[in-house]
């Protein structure tokens, strides 16, 4: 903690929202063995489920879940669960007082609370938790045997990482977080053996050592796009990429005319790249305990590197973008202090705001 001890490949890191690759190919499996089907309507297994509107809310299928295109914003309702003790239950119940952002199946807003929602599927469907499933149907066929779902196993492995946060242009060491009410949408922790594991049986079309986990109908639609997301097409970034969607788990698009598979992952102090070219079967794992930390830029490294490409400074490009993003929150920041009339008299006494407050999406607040 706070020391810099040399990680090995088999140091354990939060990998958050790349656990929702392995959400999806459990949906997968289940579907392969007749259980429910990709386009089966969500509240067939869970009636309790809702959104913004009654009659939308029949329409989700087990395919809208999983590609962020029922209509919520990015993040939107992220508050219902992080650090709560809302159970997996409690906080899709919740979801129907989240407001639209966008029509349904018209756009892309990245919801972690569908991916809940996906969890809780998988549980209903199974009559096993996500847990159970997830450690049978693909931690141990894959030979992940130090990948854990909960903070709780770290010192039973033991070599795990210190996540820090950034705060005065310095990384400081913090407390692990436990997401044990969201496992299915960000939960897993892992280690770049572990992950290179995955990443071969995803490129093998679901086949490790001889263990078909899933079929290459299933890896079709895992990897078919779902969800288109906005891409100037005038201007090209520097990956000069002509498309980007999500699948179902994964975000698709392409890196210098190569199909490129990709995910990523935010932790309390701690960020996660995973990215594939799988038409050259190459794929990249970045682990990291900090969040200002260049995880895209070493795994396009590694492209150019492979690609015989001349190498790109994507350190120094996403750097500058890193600096400009937390310059922009410090400006704002910054700018509703100035905006503080200073020394001014009090509207109310402390003491007429005290007491407990509630709210159909939050529950109760203390004040």
């Amino acid at each position: 903690k706070g020391k810099k001890n040399q990680p090995d490949e088999h140091t354990l890191y939060a990998i958050a929202s790349n656990t929702k690759a392995f959400t999806s190919a459990i949906i997968a499996q289940l579907v392969e063995e007749g259980k429910l089907g990709w386009d089966d309507p969500v509240q067939r297994y869970l009636p309790y489920f809702e959104i913004y509107d009654t009659q939308i809310s029949s329409l989700v299928t087990v395919r809208d879940l999983l590609s962020h295109r029922t209509g919520l914003g990015t993040f939107h309702g992220d508050v219902t669960w992080y650090r709560s003790d809302f159970k997996g239950e409690e906080i899709i119940r919740n979801i129907k007082h989240i407001k639209q952002s966008y029509p349904f199946r018209s756009g892309y807003g990245y919801s972690n609370l569908m991916f809940i929602t996906a969890g809780e599927l998988i549980e209903k469907v199974s009559g096993k938790s996500w847990e159970v499933n997830v450690q049978s149907r693909l931690l141990d066929p894959v030979g992940m045997s130090r990948t854990i779902t909960t903070v709780q196993d770290l010192d039973k492995k033991g070599n795990y990482a210190t996540p820090h946060i950034y705060r005065d242009e310095k990384h400081t060491p913090t407390q692990w977080v436990g997401w044990d009410n969201v496992k299915s949408t960000g939960g897993l922790i892992s280690s770049v053996h572990d992950i290179g594991n995955w990443l071969i049986a995803n490129m093998n079309d679901g086949i490790i050592e001889g263990d078909t986990l899933f079929s290459i109908e299933s890896r079709n639609q895992m990897w078919k796009p779902h969800a288109n997301i906005t891409r100037d097409h005038v201007k090209l970034n520097s990956t000069k990429s002509h498309f980007s969607a999500y699948g179902l788990g994964w975000f698709l698009g392409d890196y210098d005319g190569n199909f490129h598979v990709r995910h990523g992952g935010g932790y309390d102090g701690m960020i996660s790249a995973v990215h594939m070219l799988p038409d050259h079967n190459l794929g990249v794992v970045v682990l990291t305990n900090g969040v200002k930390v260049p995880t895209n830029a070493i795994s396009y490294y590694i492209f150019d590197r492979y690609l015989n490409k001349p190498i790109h400074d994507w350190s120094s490009e996403m750097l500058e973008n890193a600096d400009n993003f937390y310059k922009r929150d410090a400006d704002q920041i910054q700018k509703l202090r100035d905006s503080k009339v200073k020394n001014a008299p009090a509207t109310f006494n402390k003491s007429d705001i005290l007491g407990k407050y509630h709210t159909d999406t939050y529950g109760d607040i203390e004040v």
